[in-house]
């Protein structure tokens, strides 16, 4: 594994000293300064994964020398050691973009434990970062492939539609990979960090279906023993793909033309209104038109 690169400053030479010895000795590579402006104009982003540094110091600060390493580098972790921990001073250093605070006298293992903290933060967001890239490069529209000149009339209609706020219905046999232009459609809108959830209406009874979509209050029916979000809700902010949708039953279809007009539903059992901003995009296999002609034709 790769050494982790910190970088100290502090004008007090032997707790400088003391921190780099520490950081050394559990596998840290370590570059330490007592002059803050040197240290600031030495740094240059990539070089350290950490920056620990004091607050009060002669000349430059630690926050103005903060602020100036945030400018070069705004993702690199800082933690800043004062040994005046008021509230405001605080509030003054994470506002500015401090990662954390550590308050002098401090015991190494402590130092350590904050160290160790901040790279593993650092780890996760780069890790986030990395897999939010692969998400879109897996969800764009180059990685759907197929040349026919229907794919590619598909392809540009699904483009102009991902930027558009509204609701889609996808439409199609089996197999054809509905599923993926609605996670594609997910991936390039606005909504591309929030998250995308599907369910399968054809899949689930009538009874369960209607909760699972909208959710219960405590006591609605038997076995309901507590409050329960349904995946609506859950996709607050988010897409919402409703797979088979022609299979989706005339009571549930109710509750959801509201939601679609409303932007609100109510929990099963429930008498107050709940709202949420979701993108429905359905599918189905069936003619939909056609079925809705045909039932209007047959005798009651």
């Amino acid at each position: 594994m790769t050494k982790k690169h910190i970088l100290l400053i502090d004008n007090e030479e032997g707790l400088c000293r003391m921190m780099e010895a520490v950081l050394s000795d559990s596998g840290y590579q370590v570059k330490s300064y007592t002059r803050s402006f040197e240290a600031v104009e030495e740094f240059k982003a990539g070089d350290y994964d950490l920056v620990v540094s004091d607050i009060k110091m002669p000349g430059m600060d630690g926050l103005e020398v903060l602020q100036k390493i945030r400018a070069k580098d705004k993702a690199i972790p800082v933690i800043m050691i004062t040994a005046y921990a008021t509230v405001e001073t605080s509030i003054q250093a994470l506002r500015s973009g401090a990662y954390d605070m550590l308050t002098k006298p401090f015991e190494p293992e402590e130092l350590l434990y904050r160290v160790k903290n901040a790279l593993s933060h650092t780890e996760l967001t780069e890790e986030n970062r990395e897999l939010k890239k692969e998400l879109a490069k897996q969800f764009s529209f180059d990685s759907i492939i197929g040349s026919s000149s229907g794919l590619k009339s598909v392809l540009e209609t699904v483009k102009k539609v991902a930027i558009r706020d509204t609701s889609v219905l996808i439409t199609g046999e089996s197999g054809t990979g509905k599923e993926l232009i609605a996670q594609a459609i997910h991936h390039n809108s606005p909504r591309h960090n929030k998250r995308f959830m599907a369910i399968n209406c054809g899949a689930l009874p009538e009874s369960v279906l209607e909760s699972e979509l909208f959710g219960y209050k405590r006591g609605a029916f038997t076995g309901a023993a507590s409050d329960r979000k349904g995946i609506i809700e859950a996709a607050d902010g988010g897409t919402l793909f409703l797979d088979e949708i022609g299979n989706l039953p005339l009571t549930v279809q109710k509750t959801l033309l509201r939601f679609l007009q409303e932007q609100e539903f109510m929990r099963i059992g429930d008498t107050k209104p709940i709202k949420v901003d979701v993108r429905i995009v359905s599918a189905t296999n069936a003619d939909l038109v056609k079925e809705m002609a045909d039932s209007l034709a047959t005798p009651t």
